[in-house]
């Protein structure tokens, strides 16, 4: 990376982070459920790695660390590493905000104050909430690879089919860096073996992304409860991607859009001859894309991808004609392409009849398309 966000942190500093993540004091989970929620119009990640040490809080988009100080920082010996750490990290241009237990469970409201100034100052000029609908490059389309797991594994279905299953990579990570390393923004991660159960279960893998990468992660499958929501954002996502809850229990997905906010969910419209399909593919319902897309804007979701089971995985080209009539239909929509995608030259049809971003696979992980040539789209 150009902006290394853990300046060259060592593999046993990320081992530390993921065991402090793992086993956080009740005030670490009193101020990172307010922090997760993007609601300071930034992104936070817990329990950091950065050169040798580890960070309470940090975002990198403002470099500003949050530091929640126990009592064994009163400690003499602790306060002088405490200072000479504080000191390291801010002649690399990280910004800090220190508070106590007691501060962060007596007086949160005036402790979440303090860093929503500071996040403030920091933001000049005002930066985009990774969540928020990101313009395209100088290509006029935003690139969304995507990564599908299934038993932690990086893997690909033919139309959505887990008969149809390749495995292209047995570390999502390594796949994710690569993206990251050719200059890509967002990632689309997808928990196969969630979509199939109703119940999210690779999110540690969404967690070793999100904590060793800059990506911007939209993660689905299996997203059924308010819990599971939780248990997505808790482990990095940006946005939860949700499709079949959004058919089969409407209710329970506008009060997700309540409770979370509209703008942190990224709706899928899974397609089967202009009718939704849901749980992985796996049901077809009597609903029309067009019904349902219509119905959730007025609802305040800002995003939706829509994909072509019939398309998705055969690398035969999107469906231009569906796409360019859902453009046609919501134009002021944040659309994404999905499904298809085979050649630099559908992602330029895409973009001609409108699309905003697109998300590509199979074409990636087949080598019909390489990185280097999406750095057009960058």
């Amino acid at each position: 990376m150009k902006d290394d966000m853990f300046y060259k942190a060592h593999p046993l500093i990320f081992k530390k982070a993921d065991e402090l993540r793992n086993s956080p004091t009740e005030t670490e989970e009193l101020l990172w459920n307010y922090l997760r929620r993007g609601q300071l119009g930034v992104k936070f990640r817990r329990q950091h790695p950065a050169a040798n040490y580890v960070l309470d809080f940090y975002c990198h988009s403002v470099k500003l660390a949050v530091e929640i100080d126990g009592s064994v920082h009163s400690l003499e010996e602790v306060k002088k590493n405490d200072t000479a750490r504080q000191k390291y990290l801010e002649q690399n241009g990280i910004s800090f905000q220190r508070f106590s237990n007691y501060q962060v469970k007596h007086e949160l409201e005036n402790v979440i104050s303090i860093i929503t100034q500071k996040v403030k100052e920091l933001s000049e000029p005002v930066r985009d909430f990774p969540g928020s609908p990101p313009a395209g490059g100088a290509g006029g389309l935003c690139i969304i690879p995507a990564i599908d797991i299934i038993d932690g594994k990086c893997v690909r279905l033919t139309q959505g089919d887990y008969e149809q299953k390749k495995v292209y990579n047995e570390n999502p990570l390594e796949v994710a860096k690569q993206f990251e390393d050719a200059g890509l923004l967002r990632l689309h991660l997808v928990d196969l073996d969630g979509a199939r159960q109703k119940a999210v279960k690779n999110w540690k893998v969404l967690e070793t992304i999100a904590s060793r990468t800059s990506l911007v992660i939209d993660f689905g499958g299996g997203i059924a409860s308010e819990n599971d929501v939780k248990i997505v954002f808790d482990s990095g996502a940006a946005l939860a991607t949700v499709g079949s809850i959004a058919v089969k229990n409407e209710l329970e997905f506008v009060k997700w859009l309540m409770i979370f906010g509209a703008d942190k969910f990224l709706l899928g419209a899974d397609v089967k001859d202009k009718m939704i399909a849901i749980h992985g593919w796996l049901e077809t319902t009597d609903r029309s894309v067009f019904d349902f897309i219509r119905n959730y804007i007025a609802k305040g979701v800002q995003q939706i991808f829509c994909t072509d089971v019939s398309k998705d995985g055969k690398l035969e080209g999107p469906s231009i004609e569906l796409y360019k009539e859902i453009v046609a239909k919501f134009p002021d929509l944040y659309f994404i392409a999905s499904g298809g995608v085979a050649t630099i030259n559908d992602l330029e049809k895409l973009r001609d009849i409108g699309c905003k971003a697109a998300i590509v696979g199979k074409a990636i992980y087949e080598n019909r398309i390489s990185l280097k040539e999406l750095k057009t789209f960058l």
